[in-house]
């Protein structure tokens, strides 16, 4: 796990992967956050109910699954956006690769797998 200064300011791994997760898929579900970052499956939850409640994001379900996103009627949620981007552009490739490895989305019909 690559640590960051948003581990420092908001007390934990959890969060830091939450935050990093949203900013870089754009919305995320906590499984897939405690898989892709190493943490607890109950910490993540846990982050994204406090995340939740303080209006930095908003929940939708997609069959059994809760789906997390920015809450984009919320300042609080641009300006923690904006601070994770900082942070995000501040990580090298290598640690991105290594954070972010599984797709999300599935590859274009028609697209090329580059390696």
């Amino acid at each position: 796990m690559i640590s960051t200064a948003l581990q420092d300011l908001f007390g934990g791994k959890a969060a830091e992967a939450v935050l990093l997760s949203l900013f870089h898929h754009g919305e995320a579900y906590g499984r897939a956050v405690a898989r892709d970052f190493g943490v607890s499956l109950d910490g993540v939850q846990k982050q994204l109910e406090r995340f939740e409640r303080s209006g930095a994001i908003v929940c939708k379900r997609q069959g059994r699954t809760l789906v997390y996103s920015w809450n984009p009627k919320s300042r609080v949620a641009s300006r923690l956006r904006d601070l994770t981007g900082v942070i995000y552009d501040g990580l090298s490739l290598e640690a991105k690769q290594f954070l972010f490895t599984e797709r999300r989305q599935p590859r274009a019909k028609d697209k090329p797998v580059i390696r």
